[in-house]
């Protein structure tokens, strides 16, 4: 075997029989596994803690399992505190979100990328700068621009609201960037409007990007509390999932035992945890190039 060179990378293949290096990887082994371990084990101990009995969680003995899992007590956790509605009006949320995350978003990253009118760069700076800024910050004035338009306890702020994003643009410019130019000019030729190229050419080249753009949207949209909590929080009906965990932690209903809490969370890490695991090496992609411009 052909030993590759010092100046092909950092290391040769006889550095790793070295005990030096050996102890590095066995120490960064060891901290990969402690990281997998925090990150993990939290999560894991809510979903199978909604399994439990009140008394094994209140037990002066330590159980990380419970004694008997029985699934019975999804269908009662979710019948109790009507799961049902509430997640629908977190996918409604979500649905709304999704489709003003790639619309909006897009079609700024359109005219950044490809129209490029006169100041683009000093827009697209100005966009980058805002990242800077703490969302926090902008919770008072963006809740009273929702009051003044009459929107509170409605769906549509909410839309509005996760579908601005920077980080959004940013990964939209990056991918308008790559498509060939040339089909473009074609289009501009043949007498293409700027709405027809988006819509015919661009769009339909960028579906991998729309994808991952509407996984951030539906895992932001779906995972939000402040936002909702204080748009929606006057009106029960329309409270998001992760709304009514906080109500019923606040205030439990009549009976309600913390086995059922704990269950009511572990239904709301399901979505998520699903959709990480079909669509992990798209997001981890898109993370690992945005901002690569080829």
């Amino acid at each position: 075997m052909k030993l590759r060179n010092k100046t092909d990378g950092i290391l040769n293949f006889s550095d790793y029989k070295k005990w030096y290096f050996k102890l590095f990887y066995a120490v960064l082994i060891l901290v990969l596994l402690f990281i997998v371990f925090i990150s993990v084990v939290p999560p894991l101990w809510v979903l199978i803690s909604g399994f439990k009995d009140p008394s094994e969680l209140f037990s002066p003995k330590f159980s990380f399992f419970p004694e008997h899992f029985r699934l019975s007590k999804i269908f009662d956790s979710w019948e109790r505190l009507n799961v049902g509605k509430y997640y629908l009006n977190s996918i409604i949320v979500v649905a709304g979100s999704v489709v003003s995350a790639v619309l909006f978003n897009g079609l700024m990253a359109y005219v950044i990328s490809v129209l490029k009118p006169a100041g683009h760069k000093i827009i697209y700076a100005l966009l980058l700068m805002t990242m800077m800024i703490p969302a926090v910050t902008n919770m008072r004035t963006l809740l009273g621009n929702i009051a003044k338009l009459g929107l509170m306890q409605k769906y549509l702020p909410l839309w509005l609201s996760y579908g601005a994003n920077v980080f959004y643009i940013v990964m939209f410019k990056t991918y308008f960037d790559s498509i060939p130019k040339p089909l473009i000019e074609a289009a501009r030729l043949d007498g293409a409007s700027n709405w027809q190229i988006f819509t015919r050419i661009v769009f339909p080249l960028s579906l991998p990007i729309v994808m991952v753009v509407s996984i951030f949207a539906i895992n932001a949209s779906w995972s939000d509390f402040l936002l909702p909590y204080l748009v929606l929080n006057s009106v029960p009906d329309k409270q998001t999932l992760m709304v009514r965990i906080y109500s019923v932690n606040m205030n439990p209903p009549s009976g309600m035992t913390q086995d059922q809490i704990l269950m009511l969370i572990g239904l709301s890490i399901i979505p998520v945890l699903i959709l990480f695991g079909i669509f992990q090496r798209q997001i981890t992609d898109s993370v690992a190039t945005t901002g690569i411009k080829e």
